[in-house]
């Protein structure tokens, strides 16, 4: 790609001979723009960008500004000299013989038959459309010359560039919010830092409030549960006596209004057998489960206590961002030079509709030597797209899929060694027989050297898998993409439920690698070993797996919702301006919620940075709370390692004296 690619075909038009507009030290160096000869040939704007409109395509300095057409010009040339010298301006570079007829102009496509008023938009010259009085004009004209003796409506140009008026539009809007984001950027940022101060102060009181948000939440579940079971109860009794409440659902039969159901006992005694089944089910697995509950929190308490004594964790994150973005970077860079590594394909492009050399390729250079232009007159060897039939440009595509599938690597990659650095730092915590005396010094930094210098091949071979995967699932959403206008239901079937199944799989992957790349922290072990040890640690306590995952779950997604929803409405109330004390501060917007909304996502990605690490703290602290009772005993040889909160729960004691 690096060989064979050129980025100017993307960032530079390319006119009918295959130049660039606007390449420097070339001749097209002042004109920039791209203008067609006849739009009317053309589709839409989308054929003009991606492919090639049949008609002459030139490099021009400006778009034309006014309505003409050859005909008028040419008869005037003589009393008025000014208007061709701005018409041949629009013709092929060197044409300046207004004295050659009409037809043969046409013929050769020396010049356009006409110019209409245009605007530059993608560096490519298109119809200037406007609405007056609910009318659509370009010019404040209805109507234009096309050149060839009609008088045609600028509705038919509105159909050769199919919606280009809404793309103008969005233009103006991207324009606006571009400036909102120019005045407001600070602010922006003032909202970030308070998000990243609200997420630490958050990760800090869960070590005393962990235990009190989940028992809120979960009497709060209950009691609404409650009243549920009494309002379905009310319900059911106010419609008794009441005509037609008897009647059971199968006997009004389907119904759109759901409201008609509601009319019916049975639909209340029904609410209220499922509502009382739900509310049994929870109080039973708190009253079974309230050990494993106590556990969980405890050691969500234990992780808030260990980032506290490694606070460098909490900026790893913009490591892994920082790598992920350079993955980015080289995956983007490298997929447009190999999608720019053609080379320019000339095509015969004829008026006549049956010559039979149209379409064919050419050779600019030899063309007019050839009997081409004697059987076809008027037909030119014209640039019509890059490519090529080289055994590389046959294999492009398997080309820019390699170059996925390298880039599913490097970020799955980048995310695992962020992972086992975290582990092997928060592992460094658990497996401190004193805490915080016991800790390495830059226990992050020692985890980091360790991962890169031990375990790179156990973290790629995990990544491997994951990508090939990934990859898997990219094709299937290609194959379901082009197979959409299919009516074969078998094959639809059969690619959603492939979907399906490497979605799950994949999921089952990334919760086996995150784990397996703790154990490879822990032990130093290869992958397979650290993930088959790890699978079975797990389902040994699949329990405790499952109640952890939950608790731990909604206690980091309710933290993000309040860090973004209260920063948001912070932003709210600032940018709308109505904080008197920083009225005068605000700055006047176009658009108040581009700022508000930009503050509200970072905010929550700001929280889920912080957040995952809390979450790779304690999905490590419980595989090493696992390893920990299945390795020791609690006696003077095999002391237990975990805290004093763990142990007054599950109510063993230490045989031997633990200092703290």
């Amino acid at each position: 790609a690096w060989v064979h690619g050129d980025p100017r075909k993307v960032i530079y038009p390319t006119d009918s001979y295959g130049q660039f507009c606007g390449q420097k030290d070339t001749l097209n160096e002042n004109k920039t723009i791209l203008f067609y000869f006849n739009i009317l040939k053309c589709a839409s704007p989308v054929v003009l960008i991606n492919l090639q409109c049949p008609t002459t395509q030139l490099c021009v300095s400006k778009c034309p500004d006014r309505f003409a057409t050859y005909i008028d010009v040419q008869a005037s040339y003589r009393y008025r000299p000014d208007q061709w010298n701005y018409f041949r301006q629009f013709c092929k570079p060197g044409f300046n013989n207004p004295r050659k007829s009409v037809a043969q102009v046409l013929r050769d496509e020396d010049c356009p038959s006409m110019i209409i008023p245009s605007r530059p938009f993608l560096k490519r010259c298109f119809p200037d459309f406007s609405t007056k009085n609910g009318v659509l004009t370009v010019a404040n004209q209805t109507t234009f010359k096309d050149g060839r003796g009609k008088t045609r409506n600028v509705t038919d140009l509105r159909e050769a560039a199919n919606g280009i008026n809404n793309v103008l539009d969005a233009r103006s809007v991207g324009m606006k919010i571009f400036e909102d984001y120019a005045i407001s950027w600070y602010w922006i940022l003032i909202g970030l830092f308070i998000a990243m101060i609200v997420s630490l102060l958050f990760l800090v009181l869960l070590r005393f409030m962990a235990g009190v948000l989940f028992w809120i939440f979960i009497f709060g579940v209950i009691g609404i549960i409650g009243y549920g079971i009494w309002h379905c109860y009310w319900e059911y009794d106010h419609l008794k006596g009441i005509p037609g409440s008897d009647l059971t659902v199968y006997d009004i039969g389907f119904q759109t209004d759901f409201r008609v159901y509601l009319q019916l006992r049975q639909t209340w005694l029904a609410f209220m057998i499922i509502l009382c089944v739900v509310e049994v089910i929870i109080i039973l697995m708190l009253i079974f489960l309230r050990n494993r509950i106590r556990i969980a929190i405890a050691l969500l308490k234990e992780g808030s206590r260990a980032i506290g004594y490694i606070m460098s964790t909490l900026f790893y994150p913009i490591v892994t961002f920082v790598l992920i973005a350079i993955c980015i970077s080289y995956w983007a860079v490298t997929a447009v030079f190999l999608a720019t590594s053609g080379e320019p394909v000339y095509k015969v492009m004829a008026n006549q509709t049956l010559c039979k050399y149209a379409n064919l390729t050419c050779d600019p250079e030899t063309f007019n030597r050839t009997n081409v232009t004697k059987l076809c007159p008027g037909a030119q060897c014209t640039f019509a797209f890059y490519g090529g039939e080289s055994l590389y440009h046959k294999y492009i595509f398997i080309f820019q899929l390699a170059n996925a599938f390298v880039f599913l690597w490097l970020v799955n990659f980048a995310i695992a060694l962020g992972q086992c650095t975290l582990a092997g730092a928060f592992a460094s915590y658990y497996w401190a027989y004193r805490k915080p005396a016991d800790i390495p010094l830059w226990p992050l930094f020692s985890s980091f050297g360790r991962a890169i210098r031990y375990h790179t091949g156990s973290l790629a071979f995990g990544a491997l898998i994951l990508a090939i995967v990934q990859l898997i699932r990219v094709i299937l959403e290609y194959l379901d993409h082009k197979l959409k206008g299919t009516q074969n239901s078998f094959t639809r079937f059969l690619l959603c439920c492939l979907k399906c199944c490497f979605w799950c799989l994949e999921k089952f992957l990334k919760f086996i690698n995150r784990n397996a790349y703790i154990m490879i922290a822990i032990y130093g072990k290869n992958f397979c070993t650290s993930a088959k040890e790890a699978f079975f640690l797990l389902m040994r306590n699949v329990v405790r797996v499952a109640v952890l995952d939950k608790v731990t779950d909604f206690l980091l997604f309710l933290g993000k919702i309040l860090v973004a929803g209260g920063v948001g409405v912070l932003a709210f109330f600032f940018f709308t301006r109505r904080i008197p004390l920083f009225a005068q501060e605000a700055p006047a917007l176009n658009y108040y919620w581009v700022p508000l909304l930009t503050v509200i996502i970072g905010s929550y990605l700001v929280a889920h940075g912080f957040f995952s690490v809390y979450a790779m703290c304690v999905d490590t602290l419980f595989l090493c709370f696992c390893e920990d009772l299945e390795r020791n005993d609690g006696s003077t040889a095999k002391p237990y390692f975990m805290s004093a909160s763990l142990h007054r729960i599950l109510g063993k004691k230490e045989l031997s004296p633990k200092k703290a």
